[in-house]
């Protein structure tokens, strides 16, 4: 569940395994999800909580009970366990509008940024919508891998093409490769 983020008092950094690799997850003091994204990109993923919260600390710290539960539930096949975690993000108003709607594509379809630039009442935006589907800060619970080429083919993903194709195939989706 999408809501507009406010300045958190706090962030905590969590580490978990996953499949495709360590997941990082950022959480706030109120238990919302801020980030999440993969060990292989946490440079990327600390300039952005830098640029979105400035002079806030990044502390260890486990991630609540629920989020961590879903992320685990996820990758052992309950497909819709992230659909209702609470998280919270900055980011301009049609960035936002993206995000929430890349949360309407189900588990095991997909979309082309087309699709989803009509989705989201842009649809000549296909370039802006594509600019803000990589700036998700929310990988996998803001399903930006669920969003692929007209041509059904796979297009680029923060992630690597490959973690794309593999989270693609552990929900059933069909693409080419």
């Amino acid at each position: 569940m999408p809501h507009e983020a406010s300045r958190p008092a706090s962030l905590r950094l969590d580490r978990r395994p996953t499949p495709v690799g360590e997941a990082l997850i950022i959480t706030d003091e109120t238990g919302a999800l801020r980030a999440f994204d993969f060990a292989d990109y946490e440079s990327r993923m600390l300039r952005l909580m830098a640029r979105h919260y400035p002079g806030l600390e990044l502390s260890k710290g486990e991630a609540p009970r629920a989020i961590a539960a879903a992320v685990d539930a996820y990758f052992l096949g309950d497909l819709g366990s992230l659909d209702h975690l609470t998280w919270k993000t900055n980011g301009t108003e049609f960035q936002r509008r993206v995000w929430a709607g890349l949360c309407t594509i189900p588990a095991g379809k997909t979309l082309s940024y087309q699709g989803l630039a009509f989705q989201v009442g842009s649809p000549k935006g296909m370039r802006a919508v594509g600019l803000a589907n990589g700036a998700n800060p929310i990988a996998i619970v803001v399903p930006c891998h669920r969003v692929i080429g007209a041509s059904g083919r796979l297009t680029g993903y923060g992630g690597g093409l490959e973690r794309k194709a593999w989270l693609l195939r552990h929900e059933g989706a069909d693409f080419l490769p």
